[in-house]
C-alpha cells in the first residue's frame, strides 16, 4: 500500500510540475518586442483587453474603498500602456494599426485630467477625494493675440470716427443741449428776480474811478485844469507815415546795392 501511495504521489507531483511549466511557457512576455509572432501578439493583446474589461467592471463599485479603487485605477492605466506597446509591435510585424482602426471603448470610459495627459480615471475613481477638484479646474486661458492680429481689427470705427453715423448720438446730444440751455435760462431769470431792486436803491457807479494813489490823481487833475506846466517837444516827432516811407526807402536802397544798381 505504501508503495502505491508513493507512486501516486510521485505521479501527482510530476503532473503538477508539468502544469506549472506549461503556465511558465504560456506567461505573457514582459516586453512586447520579445514576441516575434504576429499570432502571439494578437493573442496577448486580446488577453490584456479582457483584463482591462474585468478591472473596469470592478472599479465601478464605490464600496471597494479608496485604496483598492486607486490600485485598480493604476492597474488599468498600466494595462492600457501595455496594450499600446503590443499594438505597436503588431504594426511593426505587418499587422493592422489598431490605434487608428481599432475600437477604443475602454479608453473612452476614462476621464483625463486637464494638464495631465496620459493618465485617466475610471468609474468610482473619478469621485475620489482630491480627484473631483482636479476635474473642476477652470480651463486654461486662451492664448494671447500677437500685435499683428490685434492690428487687423483696428479701423476708423476703433478710433471713434464713425460714432455719429449710427444716428443715435446726435439726437441725444441735441436733447441734452436744449435741456442745458433751458436750465441756464431758468437760473438766469431766478437770479435776476432775486436781485431786482428799485431805482432809489440802485447806486450810481463811477466808471471813471481808478485805484491810482491820491498824488497821481491830483497831478492828473492839475494837468487837466492847466495849472500845471506842460512840456513841449522842440524836436519834430515823425508820424507813422514818415516812418513807413523811411523804411521803404531804406529797403529799396538795400535791394539796389544787392543787385549792383545805381539809384538814378
Amino acid at each position: 500500500m505504501a508503495r502505491n501511495a508513493e507512486k501516486a504521489m510521485t505521479t501527482l507531483a510530476r503532473w503538477r510540475a508539468a502544469q506549472e511549466q506549461d503556465k511558465i511557457k504560456k506567461r505573457r512576455p514582459y516586453l512586447a518586442s520579445d514576441c516575434k509572432s504576429l499570432y502571439g501578439c494578437e493573442k496577448w493583446r486580446m488577453q490584456i483587453i479582457r483584463e482591462i474589461a474585468q478591472k473596469v467592471a470592478q472599479i465601478q463599485n464605490a464600496g471597494l474603498g479608496e485604496f483598492r479603487i486607486r490600485d485598480l485605477n493604476d492597474e488599468i492605466n498600466k494595462l492600457l500602456r501595455e496594450k499600446r506597446h503590443w499594438e505597436d509591435q503588431i504594426k511593426e510585424l505587418g499587422g493592422p494599426d489598431y490605434q487608428k482602426v481599432g475600437p477604443r471603448m475602454l479608453d473612452h470610459e476614462g476621464k483625463e485630467v486637464p494638464g495631465n495627459r496620459g493618465y485617466k480615471y475610471f468609474g468610482a475613481a473619478k469621485d475620489l477625494p482630491g480627484v473631483r477638484e482636479l476635474f473642476e479646474q477652470e480651463p486654461p486661458p486662451p492664448p494671447r493675440k500677437t500685435r499683428a492680429e490685434l492690428m487687423k481689427d483696428v479701423d476708423a470705427d476703433y478710433y471713434g470716427y464713425m460714432d455719429d453715423d449710427d444716428g443715435i448720438l446726435i439726437p441725444l446730444e441735441l436733447k441734452a443741449e436744449k435741456l442745458a440751455i433751458q436750465n441756464a435760462v431758468n437760473e438766469w431769470k431766478s437770479k435776476k428776480e432775486s436781485k431786482m431792486m428799485t431805482d432809489e436803491e440802485i447806486e450810481e457807479v463811477n466808471i471813471y474811478a481808478t485805484d491810482e494813489p491820491e498824488e497821481e490823481q491830483e497831478s492828473l487833475k492839475q494837468l487837466l485844469d492847466g495849472s500845471q506846466q506842460r512840456f513841449v517837444a522842440h524836436v519834430p516827432v515823425p508820424s507813422q507815415q514818415d516812418i513807413e516811407q523811411a523804411l521803404l526807402r531804406r529797403r529799396k536802397q538795400e535791394l539796389l546795392n544787392t543787385y549792383g544798381l545805381s539809384n538814378e
